[in-house]
Formats: C-alpha cells, structure tokens, sequence
C-alpha cells in the first residue's frame, strides 16, 4: 500500500501548481487554498522548474524543487490548466502517478504549446498524443495540423486529456458537467466533483466603487457592465460590444478588465458599432484593482462558447462581491442557481438576448438587488475554501488507496459512409467475357471489397449514406445511362471486409459499354469519391 495511505498516517500532499506571481487564474486560486490545505494534511509545495515564485509565497511556503515530487511515498496533487504555465506540471503528472485537479476538461491548447509550437518538427509528438487518447479521429486531426487545417472547433471537440488522466490515482473537477463528460470517455477513472475555494470578500466600499468610475470617466448613475478575466473569442466578448448599441443599453457603458488577445480588437468593433465611447479596457489589473472593477459595475457578463470544461473563478469573485451575472444558457454554466445568474441563449440571437437580458436587469433595482444577496449566499455556501480543502484532502486520502487504471486502448468506432467521403475499394466483374451477343442474358458475378477506412451502409439505411452497385449500359461513354439496373447491399461491409452480388442481365441492342460502379446514394458514384469502378467496352 502507498505509505501515504498507511492506516493512521497524515495524508502527505506535494502540491504542484504555478504560483503567484505568474498571472494564472490556478495559480491565484493556489493561493487562496494552500493555506486551507496545510491543517488538514502534511502538506509540501513544489517550484516549478524555470517558473518563478513570489517571494512572500517562499517565505510562506519554503517550495521544494518539482524533482522531489512524489518521493517516499507522498502524494502529488497536480492544478492542471490548459496553458503553458502547466507544461511543467504536464510532465510530472505523466511521469508519476498522483491526484490531477482538472480546471480545464479541455487540454488540447496545451497540448500545442507543448508540441506543434516548438516548431514542425514536433508535428510526430502532437499526432502520436492526439492518436493514444482519441484514436483514428485524433490521428485524422493530427494530419489534418500539418496544413494548419485544425480549427478551434475541433480542438475544443478533442479534449487530450485520457492518456494523462488514466495515469492518475484519481482527478478532481470543480462542476458536474465536467465530471460527466470525462467519464463519457474513461468510465473506469476515479472522479468526485470538489468546490472551488473562493474567499468571500468584505461588501464592496461605495468609496471604492466611485473612485475607478471616476477614472473610467462614467457618472455614478450610468449603468456599468463588466467583463473580467483574459479576453479571447470564446469569451464572446465581441457580442457585449455589439450589444451596447442596441436600443436596450444606449445608456450603458462596458468595462473589459483583463488582457484581451489582439485578435479580438475590440476597439475597431466599438468604432463600427458607434459605442467607442462607451467601452472601456483596463488591461491586466493587480488583484485589489481587479476588486475595484468588480464592485464599480452593477452587472457582470461571463459569456462563453466553447468551452473548455472550467469552472470559472472569475465569475466566482463577481459573485462573491454581490454582483449578479449574465451567462451563457451552455454546459457548465447550467448549473449556476437562476437566482444569482440570467442564463443567455447562443445561435444567431445571441447579441438580441443579450440586451434583452441586460436591459431587463437594469430597469429592475429591486430585482438586482436580490441577486446580488443571493450571490453571496452561493459563494458562502458553497464555495467557501475551509469547505472546498476538506473535499480536496478527504478525495485524496481515497484516492491514495488506488493504483492508477493505466494506458487502454481507444475503442472509436469506425466512421460510416453516412459521413465518411474517402471510399476506396476493389472491384471485379466475372461473366461478361467476349463474345457477348446483342440481346443474350448473362449472369454476372460481382466482388466488392471496402479497401477504405469508414464502413459502408447496407442500402436500407435510407436515400442518404447507403450503398448500392449499379450496372448500366451505353453505346458512347458521352451518351446518357441506357437501362440501368441497381444491386442494393444487403449488410453493412466494414474496411477489410468483401461481398459478392449475383446479377443477371441482358446486353441491349446497339451498345457497346457496361459500367459498374457501386453509388453512394444521395451524394455519388465512387468514382468521384476516390473509389472504384468498372468499364468494359463488349465487343460481339
């Protein structure tokens, strides 16, 4: 048994996580946990190689050298995010086995920096990663990289995270939807859903709150909405932008408190939208301004698609100031009580709903105000760190007790023709040997094999994505189909796998060319689909 887990021993926990002063959202959430952590358990905090640390954190925390983690018998406790503040941590974690917190279900970003960022050379690296934990689909997008041809779509859809968490004794997430969708890929991994430890603040200062509306240049009454966090697209922060000018909000003012990434340039929007004026970017603040901004709005925005699985602890300090918020009605965000957040729909309404929502909230004061009681009370009950250690020691001290489930192969199923459009095969025709008699009746023996990667659907799984073969003749291969004839598949034919079909058929007067060629019906011959077919040009 590990001898972190021998009876009445203290649970021993190496920590591992980024640390202030990296700007991380894990490594402030780090911060605020460790000191909840260190009663209820012998807990020591690793250094990150080549990662700074603050100086009040080593004064505090004396961190050990990551090459010491794990060592007689303790317990690592990874913070995994999907950045590359993590690399680090990434490493230790696949080398030796421990507890990873999962922030982020998502950890296909990393998985870039960690490869294809360095350089092409590493396109190996990332396609090999991609295939352990996803099989063919992740060897697919993994080709699919080496010509830049991999979206945000399917990076999100691709999570990369089975391989590291199979290794693990057990993983931590913060929300259920997460929970879910990791057991949707593993269902053998250990997995309990902690809280996310956020320190309840004092109530915003009214001082406080006038002081940074005065440096924004916005007037005490004028409706304020915030934005908080590191600003990129799947923030949808570009829609809160739009949506100041609509009829709803033409009085209101965005604050963007954060760094924004320069794709988004969100100045040029606000210039299109005619609301320049009224929108305001702080870039990154220090944590006392950062509660300044917060407690200076009357309403926080925490849009989102997609997402990477986290749960959000800036939106977590929003409501724990008593700032009431408005998400997106997706995943995670789902399970925030409708009391404390207005949930927005997304598709193509999204800016609409959006000002609905906001403007409905601000023409409501005694209804702002019950929300922003019951974000405290949300944070308070249920987020409160003495709570969120408790939950993180007594998983952990079960989790010890376990071996990790180890490397497994990726049980994908193979695409269909339904959807998979690169259909190679063989094809050969026996019984139309010359001569071959105008009007005569042959029997013609056809062999079929999928020499491609998807399954072909028997015919009667409808007019789109079934296969059938068929047989037609013509006098000139530019003159239309004469009396064509269709062999329907009587069962699916999985890659590897061949099928004969018997047919008979009679050699009109005046043609000379028998084409074979199995269709996909609703779509195309395979010809066109980098299959096979068969032409022969009879002669009497």
């Amino acid at each position: 048994m590990n001898e972190a887990a021998t009876a009445g021993a203290r649970l021993r926990l190496d920590y591992v996580s980024p640390l202030p002063p990296v700007r991380s959202g894990i490594s402030d959430y780090s911060a605020d946990l460790l000191p909840q952590l260190e009663p209820l358990c012998d807990l020591r905090v690793m250094a990150l190689a080549g990662q700074a640390v603050a100086d009040e954190m080593v004064e505090r925390w004396r961190p050990v050298a990551d090459e010491a983690c794990g060592e007689r018998g303790r317990l690592p406790l990874y913070q995994m995010g999907n950045n590359p503040h993590h690399e680090g941590v990434l490493a230790l974690a696949m080398e030796r086995p421990g507890v990873v917190t999962l922030h982020d279900m998502v950890l296909h970003h990393l998985l870039v920096e960690a490869t294809m960022a360095r350089g092409r050379e590493h396109l190996v690296d990332y396609r090999e990663w991609l295939t352990r934990d996803h099989g063919w689909v992740g060897d697919e997008a993994g080709a699919a990289r080496r010509w830049a041809e991999l979206g945000e779509a399917a990076m999100f859809s691709l999570a990369g995270h089975r391989t590291l968490l199979r290794r693990q004794r057990g993983v931590l997430v913060h929300n259920r939807w997460a929970a879910d969708r990791v057991v949707e890929e593993s269902g053998d991994l250990a997995i309990r859903v902690a809280p996310m430890g956020v320190p309840l603040p004092p109530r915003p200062d009214p001082g406080d709150r006038q002081a940074f509306r005065e440096r924004l240049g916005v007037e005490a009454k004028t409706p304020l909405l915030g934005s908080f966090g590191f600003q990129t697209p799947i923030k949808r922060t570009l829609v809160a932008v739009r949506a100041l000018a609509r009829e709803e909000l033409a009085d209101a003012h965005l604050v963007v408190a954060g760094e924004v990434l320069p794709i988004l340039d969100l100045e040029s929007e606000a210039a299109a939208a005619g609301v320049a004026d009224r929108l305001h970017i702080t870039g990154f603040l220090d944590p006392d301004e950062f509660q300044a901004a917060i407690a200076a709005c009357d309403l926080c925005l925490n849009l989102r698609y997609p997402t990477a699985g986290e749960t959000s602890a800036s939106l977590l300090r929003v409501l724990a100031q008593g700032r009431p918020a408005v998400v997106s009605d997706y995943a995670q965000f789902r399970e925030l009580p409708d009391d404390v957040a207005v949930k927005v729909p997304l598709g193509n309404t999204e800016e609409e709903a959006l000002a609905d929502a906001v403007g409905a909230l601000l023409s409501s004061p005694d209804r702002l105000a019950a929300m922003s009681g019951a974000a405290r009370d949300h944070v308070r009950q249920r987020h409160d760190p003495a709570r969120a250690a408790a939950a993180v020691v007594e998983y952990c001290e079960e989790f010890a007790e376990l071996a990790p489930p180890g490397d497994a192969a990726v049980a994908i199923p193979v695409p269909s023709s339904l959807v998979w459009r690169r259909l190679a095969g063989r094809l050969d025709v026996e019984g139309a040997e010359e001569p071959w008699p105008e009007g005569e009746r042959r029997r013609l023996l056809l062999r079929l094999r999928n020499e491609g990667f998807g399954r072909w659907l028997r015919t009667r799984h409808g007019t789109l994505g079934g296969v059938c073969v068929e047989l037609h003749w013509r006098s000139d291969l530019r003159q239309p189909d004469i009396g064509a004839q269709w062999l329907p598949l009587q069962r699916d034919i999985e890659p590897g796998e061949g099928v004969e079909l018997q047919v008979e058929i009679r050699r009109p007067l005046g043609v000379r060319f028998l084409i074979v060629e199995p269709h996909l019906l609703g779509v195309a011959g395979f010809n066109a689909l980098g299959g096979p077919s068969w032409v022969s040009e009879i002669q009497a």
